[in-house]
């Protein structure tokens, strides 16, 4: 019993001693990624989604007006130049056309005898000039007549795909009303809208590539930007021309047009080295003496590459990297060596 005491004894005196505090471990400066700031490296690439189309879309119609009765291609059949599309019931047209011919044969012999009176001095040279000019003008109402009896016909101008049809047998059509829609053949285009925002520095002859959803890539030209903003989208309409277009670049292809630019003029910042400072964005700029102070910036735009400084920054600050919401103003820092 008394050796059961004397090992307790010091046990008891052991839990009533207090353990000292750790001590804290002085690390120093937080350990930064850092770059220096200067023109970026990098060239910025632009991408638009469009439409493959053809370079002259042209949609024709008939000269005059009738019923359509008989339409002769569908939509996608390839014509020829002078290939007949359609044609309207003729029979008004050639009843004109006989009236019109009947009282040029009417007015020629009524000038026809009118000469010969004249030629007997029976009539005076203004009767003989109204008969020449009733028969002129008779002639080329006939003719006119002649030719409209054959617009009841209607062929292709060019070679080329017929993309829409507009009218059917049956309907009755206006003269000049679209009844089909022709892609010509040769040049392919990609249409495509450029916004607001991107449209500075760009201007036609640019240099481009058209993607096809296939992964085929081809060589494009800007050769049209519209110059004024579509009054819906707010965006400019543009076409670039495929200079290399094979038969895989079909028309109503879905192409994906890019642009790149150089940005070697720009401040460029990493997008991680920013942070908010109220309403404005700011950086973290480290001083000689290793302390960092926030900067306020003003952001052109945001890229893949990171956000392009409009102003806040002369070029040549060292900035914090990554990690700036764990920074406070006037710490310290040193800079990780890669």
């Amino acid at each position: 019993m008394k050796y059961a005491l004397l090992l307790i004894l010091p046990l008891l005196v052991a839990c009533g001693e207090k353990v000292p505090p750790a001590e804290k471990i002085d690390t120093g400066p937080k350990l930064v990624k850092a770059i220096k700031v200067g023109p970026g490296g990098t060239a910025s690439e632009e991408a638009y989604s469009g439409e493959v189309r053809a370079r002259i879309e042209s949609t024709l119609g008939f000269r005059v007006g009738g019923k359509l009765v008989e339409r002769l291609v569908d939509v996608g059949a390839r014509v020829k130049a002078g290939q007949v599309l359609a044609r309207l019931d003729p029979a008004d047209q050639q009843l004109t056309a006989m009236q019109a011919e009947a009282n040029r044969t009417l007015a020629a012999a009524e000038l026809q005898r009118t000469q010969e009176l004249r030629q007997k001095n029976f009539i005076s040279q203004a009767a003989l000039d109204v008969k020449e000019t009733a028969a002129t003008a008779a002639a080329a109402q006939a003719t006119l007549a002649k030719n409209q009896a054959a617009y009841t016909t209607l062929v292709a101008d060019a070679a080329g795909v017929v993309s829409a049809v507009l009218a059917e047998p049956g309907q009755v059509v206006g003269a000049g009303q679209a009844v089909f829609r022709l892609a010509r053949d040769g040049e392919r285009e990609v249409a495509f809208a450029i916004p607001e925002s991107r449209l500075a520095g760009l201007k036609v002859g640019a240099d481009s590539t058209a993607t096809l959803w296939s992964g085929k890539t081809y060589r494009g030209v800007l050769r049209e930007l519209a110059p004024v903003a579509d009054a819906a989208t707010r965006t400019f309409a543009a076409r670039v021309k495929i200079v290399d277009a094979d038969d895989a670049v079909a028309l109503g292809m879905t192409a994906t047009v890019r642009f790149v630019r150089k940005s070697s003029a720009e401040l460029i910042v990493p997008l991680a080295a920013i942070l908010q400072q109220g309403d404005k964005p700011a950086v973290w700029v480290i001083g000689e003496d290793g302390a960092v102070r926030q900067q306020p910036i003003d952001i052109a735009r945001y890229g893949d590459a990171g956000a392009v400084v409009a102003a806040g920054l002369n070029g040549g600050e060292t900035i914090v990297a990554a990690g700036a919401f764990k920074l406070s103003a006037g710490e310290k820092v040193r800079i990780a060596q890669p």
